[in-house]
């Protein structure tokens, strides 16, 4: 039996990339859900209004400092030029349908990106994608880092998907859409977190209250989700499940075909003029 061969990944997550992401998961977790793990009468629930600012600004420099770590892992030339294909790409791809029942093809470009180049990739691709989608349409604000941290975990996750070796045709298809119908709800949920906080009195029903217990709270929670995202939420997910099911085929052969030739793991090589070529022959692409 032949042994599938080992696609090429564009970045390798070594120990200090690992740490650097997991550290930063963490602290992002902290910044999407204090409002349900500070104590009613906190300094931090007493300052509800200004905690999403304080937890942008710092979120958006241990962004750049994963970006940078996982970088030094070994992002070279070839994966930039790719990122920057793909984060432009996703960034063109957002303003499509925007304002329309969450029509966003961006999504389902994220999720094959993640799967074929892996978790490493799909990190700096998703937070990147965001930013570049924020400078595009004008979308600038203390809820932008929060969009570039949510989206790297979205588009890492489908990395982390099993069977990316051997797993081919309609299952894994099947996968990828289930898992994106999942994450578009996921990331609707932690985006909520991340506003929710800055509604204040505008709303008293359904808004957090700094002197509300956690239960309280989280109905509030459940009752703003329903009624301002619920239906957008719904649209991302069955947008981006029709995508991969009907472009997914094409899309992952491009991706794929284009990881082969990239050949990010071999390392690029400058000789003397005159002097013969040591490369090794190129592959035949099948």
């Amino acid at each position: 039996m032949t042994t599938p061969r080992r696609s090429p990944r564009p970045v390798r997550l070594g120990p200090r990339s690992l740490v650097a992401l997991t550290l930063v998961s963490a602290v992002g977790v902290i910044a999407f859900g204090w409002p349900f793990l500070a104590p009613p009468g906190s300094a931090l629930t007493a300052h509800a209004q200004d905690a999403p600012w304080l937890f942008a600004g710092l979120l958006v420099l241990l962004v750049a400092v994963v970006a940078a770590t996982i970088s030094e892992s070994g992002l070279g030339a070839k994966a930039v030029a790719m990122l920057g294909v793909l984060a432009a790409t996703g960034a063109a791809l957002r303003p499509v349908g925007a304002g329309t029942a969450g029509i966003e093809p961006m999504f389902f470009l994220m999720v094959l990106s993640g799967r074929v180049l892996g978790p490493g990739f799909g990190f700096v691709l998703g937070s990147v994608t965001m930013f570049a989608s924020a400078l595009l349409t004008g979308g600038v604000g203390p809820w932008m880092p929060f969009q570039m941290l949510a989206m790297g975990w979205f588009t890492t996750g489908a990395g982390l998907l099993p069977g990316p070796e051997r797993l081919r045709g309609r299952a894994e298809l099947v996968l990828l859409a289930g898992y994106g119908f999942l994450a578009a709800f996921a990331y609707g949920t932690a985006m909520n977190m991340a506003g929710w906080p800055f509604m204040g009195a505008l709303a008293s029903g359904v808004a957090f209250d700094p002197d509300g217990t956690v239960p309280a709270n989280l109905a509030r929670f459940a009752a703003y989700c329903v009624a301002t995202s619920l239906g957008w939420d719904l649209g991302r997910a069955l947008v981006t499940v029709l995508l991969t099911l009907t472009l997914g085929p094409a899309v992952l052969k491009a991706l794929r075909r284009a990881t082969r030739r990239a050949a990010f793991e071999t390392a690029v090589t400058f000789e003397p003029p005159g002097e013969p070529s040591r490369a090794a022959p190129k592959a035949v692409d099948r």
